[in-house]
């Protein structure tokens, strides 16, 4: 990940260690997809990262959000939401 921020180096770990990927931190693409032929996470992937995010920073991603799809996009889009949102 080059010139990725702090943010973003934070949830990449916290993906990795969550959902107990085969992949590096730094080896997901700030901008390429999560889900799909990205890397290949499900909805219950996303409610697993969804409740780490909740006790790491305070923040809440609902599935119910019309905004979820796209916050989860990317990792990128997934850090800028959780930046703007955070409580701790």
């Amino acid at each position: 990940m080059s010139r990725c921020s702090t943010m973003e180096h934070e949830l990449a770990m916290l993906i990795v260690s969550a959902l107990d990927l085969d992949v590096k931190p730094d080896e997901i693409p700030l901008d390429g997809p999560l889900f799909g032929d990205g890397l290949g996470l499900d909805s219950i992937d996303a409610l697993e990262i969804s409740l780490e995010i909740a006790k790491k920073y305070g923040v809440e991603i609902k599935a119910e959000d019309e905004r979820s799809q796209q916050i989860f996009s990317s990792l990128r889009s997934l850090a800028t939401f959780v930046g703007q949102h955070t409580t701790k």
